[in-house]
């Protein structure tokens, strides 16, 4: 029976990863014990709660670049948060007496693993993207196993002795979804099934590209688009698709706000329209499935578009980096794709063999060789 402390937060990409850690852990010893870190106002709450996990909260936050005087009391509230996060934190660890403490991205994952690594327990950190982070750089030098999406990532990890290339962990109906039943399911037919979509709050620029790119379809009867439109997209989306003279009821395209059933849906797809988030791209690869991503510009030291070129240098994506992003251009590129099947089947077979199916068992596997040598 293994006890263990798992920090994530922020966003689905560094939770959902760590609740795919706790799941193995508690499938290979049944009767562990598992708590989760984070912050009571995250995402991770409603998440770990929704995985059957309890969460221990703990306040942390970033720090602001700049030097104006709102980031410096910013960066003065940060570093008492840190402080305060760090004896919560130890109490924790003496109370609950973990065999391992896993930190899986997000500030929180900084004093948890600190503090851990300070008081001689196992420590590993899990990095999902191709471009570390800062805080995962940092662990980086405490941890004792350090696990990497890529071979990307192991010198930018800086500890290469101690990393071990594994992949992200994601649930393992990706690798197992039936594509004959998912498409029949969808009413796909013998059309290209494209799936398009920016998250679960929406990326303007992933809507406005699916609707140029539908307005190039909608009357072909050729291509079935799949469009979730994230939160913020729910009215904006069909607005745009009308400016382009496509009737938001097309019978060709399925709009949704968020979909439920990803594992289907990608399964489904002949290509898929995207960000660049580490999960994201996992699951895409999971399911052998050809891709166009279009990394935010808005994340730290922009490690989207260093998760994207993984896929593009493995011959299974194309990149569009938005800086210089023609939305007729892209929309062009599309659906020329579309009437490239064997491309893309091709680019599909590739993008699967990036996937590491079985990354969860490999973490948990070094995870139990470090307690017993403790």
């Amino acid at each position: 029976m293994m006890r263990a402390i798992i920090a994530a937060g922020g966003t689905g990409g560094h939770i959902n990863p760590a609740i795919a850690i706790a799941d193995e852990i508690m499938a290979r010893e049944p009767g562990s014990e598992i708590m989760f870190v984070g912050r009571e106002t995250g995402m991770e709450k409603k998440l770990t709660e929704k995985a059957g996990y309890p969460l221990f909260h703990i306040e942390t936050h970033g720090f602001q670049r700049g030097m104006s005087p709102s980031d410096i009391a910013f960066n003065v509230r940060s570093v008492f948060c840190a402080a305060a996060a760090l004896g919560r934190v130890g109490r924790l660890i003496r109370d609950f007496s973990p065999d391992a403490v896993i930190g899986c991205g997000g500030y929180v994952s900084g004093p948890v693993v600190l503090k851990a690594s300070m008081m001689g327990v196992v420590t590993a950190i899990q990095e999902q993207n191709a471009y570390p982070g800062v805080t995962s750089r940092m662990l980086a030098k405490r941890a004792d196993l350090i696990f990497a999406p890529s071979e990307d990532a192991v010198p930018r990890l800086g500890r290469p002795e101690k990393t071990f290339v594994v992949g992200n962990p994601i649930r393992q109906g990706f690798f197992e979804a039936d594509r004959t039943r998912a498409r029949s399911a969808l009413g796909v037919g013998d059309r290209v099934c494209v799936l398009s979509f920016g998250g679960s709050l929406g990326a303007r620029t992933i809507n406005r590209v699916s609707a140029a790119f539908a307005s190039r379809h909608h009357s072909t009867g050729f291509v079935y688009q799949i469009h979730s439109t994230g939160q913020y997209g729910v009215e904006m989306f069909p607005q745009m698709l009308r400016e382009y003279g496509v009737d938001p009821e097309n019978p060709n395209i399925k709009i949704v706000e968020y979909i439920d059933d990803m594992q289907s849906c990608l399964a489904a797809a002949d290509l898929v329209i995207s960000r660049a988030g580490a999960i994201s791209l996992s699951e895409i690869a999971a399911s052998g499935t050809a891709s166009v991503l279009i990394p935010s510009p808005n994340v730290t030291e922009n490690h989207q578009y260093y998760n994207a070129m993984t896929l593009v240098n493995a011959g299974a994506a194309e990149v569009f980096e938005e800086k210089d992003l023609d939305v007729q251009a892209v929309a062009d590129r599309i659906m020329q794709l579309t009437r490239e099947r064997n491309l893309l089947a091709q680019m599909g077979i590739n993008a699967r063999r990036m996937a590491h199916l079985d990354a969860a068992s490999e973490i948990y596997k070094r995870l139990r060789e470090r307690i017993s040598q403790q």
